[in-house]
């Protein structure tokens, strides 16, 4: 087959305008078209009322050698790339000791997925429960103001990323297509197959339970073994000749000790406790930048009609989302992060008197409100503020003091600070509410924001706005809404990996994901759990 790509066609075509569109531009009668499918279907909005569908396609052909010389110098007419997933290895009849995947979100879910389809059998822990009984502990949050340490947005069975817009794309290089293995598994586990060829896939949370507890399901009928509640507490380690230690198991919070030579670390980025364990342990780490800020939400009609006009509303566009980028004067960036067509603000706190923002949508993005994450880029070197010692763990820290501020402002009940953007531009605390009414649950206390995060983060967010206005009218209306803080966009440290993906100093620990500072967003973790399964899988074959 060939891959035909950027073909595009208006909005409303019908079927028999891609079949001569796709006739007239390879030059060939329809006898020469056996078939074809779609490989992606995107579409480019810029001029509001002409949006067009931009294809790429499959073409079935007995006339594909011919049609390739012809258009050699053709970037988009090319041979269809091989996108199947081929094994590295497999497992040997005797394992003497079964590899660890500790974390069950996306990255340690495909970690434990590739592993037992290559016959190594996983053992993989989380210190969160089962993705239902999670569910029902996230909503004593979001409903009766209870927090569950252990058992939350962050923690449990699928991760953060189950309590999300469940976005399936990614900017990452993938040269082996292992993002589209993760879609494939993705659809066998009850996703809609439209998520294998539209441009931006998404899932919603809701369906991403059902597909997490039947992925857990396979695992489990190839010998994998899934154990929740199990909070890995330390390392069992051994020193090696060269100075390097290797692992050799792990010990969990009840005591019991798990024996293994390949632990797989897809923690997550806010198992602090654990980073705290793994540095005291002395594996090494590293502060990373990441980004501070607040949610942001609009009404979505606001958010269509600035995006397709009056296009806003066909199915095959569905709501309308955005990314923006304003680079201060200042030389901060913000930036918009995690963006929920027709979702929710979520309180997404894991540590006790501390307030976190997050968004969700379903997979029909059908509520009321448009929200995003407004933030600004930060570096290791703000982190001194809040910690001198020069710690890798300073982030941490920033983290803490910014969420525990948030917390009192909102009223010390897990209500967060909130503001209308126009009282934020003006400078002056909200006292009511306009037309658009906040979706975080249980509550927000509104106020100012001006003390919630650093000066220089506030003043950037200030001269953002009215930038992201100049691009999406109606961004900075007075009645949007801002609730604060949203301070978990990505790790505060990388644990250090060389080419081998294992720990600078301490063989056998494969940190991964986006704890690990490898990932950002659910395709990347769950590719980069594939890669360090590949890895593990090799290491062990081969020794």
């Amino acid at each position: 087959m060939l891959r035909l790509t950027d073909l595009k066609l208006p909005l409303d075509h019908g079927e028999a305008a891609l079949t001569a569109a796709i006739l007239k531009r390879l030059d060939i009668d329809a006898a020469a078209l056996t078939g074809y499918s779609i490989a992606r279907r995107g579409y480019d909005a810029r001029k509001r009322g002409a949006i067009m569908l931009i294809y790429a396609l499959d073409i079935d052909t007995p006339r594909e050698a011919e049609l390739l010389r012809r258009f050699a110098d053709d970037p988009h007419v090319q041979p269809t790339p091989d996108t199947d997933y081929h094994f590295v290895a497999k497992a040997p009849a005797s394992l003497p000791h079964r590899p660890l995947v500790v974390g069950f979100g996306p990255c340690g879910l495909f970690a434990g997925l590739i592993l037992a389809q290559m016959g190594f059998r996983p053992i993989i822990l989380d210190r969160g429960k089962e993705v239902r009984e999670r569910t029902k502990d996230t909503w004593d949050l979001w409903r009766k103001r209870q927090l569950h340490p252990e058992s939350n947005v962050q923690f449990g069975e699928g991760g953060a990323g189950t309590f999300s817009d469940g976005k399936l794309h990614s900017q990452i290089r993938d040269p082996l297509h292992h993002g589209r293995k993760v879609l494939t598994e993705f659809v066998k586990a009850g996703a809609p197959e439209e998520i294998l060829y539209v441009s931006k896939p998404h899932i919603g949370t809701f369906r991403l339970v059902t597909m997490v507890e039947n992925m857990r399901a396979t695992i489990e009928s190839l010998g994998g073994e899934i154990r929740f509640s199990q909070r890995v507490d330390d390392l069992l380690l051994e020193p090696c000749a060269d100075g390097q230690r290797q692992i050799r198991g792990v010990t969990l919070a009840s005591g019991e000790q798990l024996r293994a030579d390949h632990v797989v670390l897809a923690l997550g980025h806010s198992a602090r406790d654990t980073f705290e364990m793994l540095h005291a342990r002395g594996v090494y780490l590293e502060a990373k930048p990441f980004s501070i800020g607040f949610r942001i939400e609009h009404p979505q009609s606001v958010i269509d009609l600035a995006r397709f006009g009056p296009q806003a509303g066909h199915p095959l566009l569905g709501a309308a989302d955005y990314k923006l980028v304003h680079h201060g004067k200042g030389g901060r960036s913000v930036y918009s992060f995690c963006m929920c067509p027709g979702g929710t603000v979520v309180a997404a706190a894991s540590e006790p008197g501390r307030v976190v923002t997050n968004g969700m949508s379903q997979y029909s993005r059908n509520e009321r409100n448009a929200n995003a994450a407004v933030v600004v880029g930060i570096e290791p070197s703000d982190f001194a503020a809040f910690d001198p010692s020069g710690s890798p763990l300073a982030g941490i820290a920033l983290q803490r003091a910014l969420e525990s501020h948030a917390y009192v402002l909102g009223g010390e009940n897990y209500s967060a600070p909130a503001q209308l953007v126009g009282d934020f531009l003006a400078g002056r605390a909200s006292r009511e509410f306009g037309d658009v009414q906040p979706s975080y649950k249980p509550g927000v206390t509104l106020g100012s924001l001006d003390s919630t995060l650093p000066d220089y983060a506030i003043a950037a967010i200030r001269e953002a706005l009215p930038a992201f206005e100049r691009q999406i009218r109606g961004y900075a209306m007075h009645d949007a809404i801002l609730t604060g803080v949203e301070t978990r966009t990505s790790s505060p440290v990388r644990i250090k990996r060389d080419d081998s993906l294992q720990s600078l100093n301490t063989r056998g620990l494969y940190p991964a994901g986006e704890g690990a500072g490898y990932a950002g967003g659910i395709l990347s973790a769950a590719v980069d759990g594939i890669e360090v399964a590949e890895a593990v899988a090799l290491s062990i074959a081969g020794s």
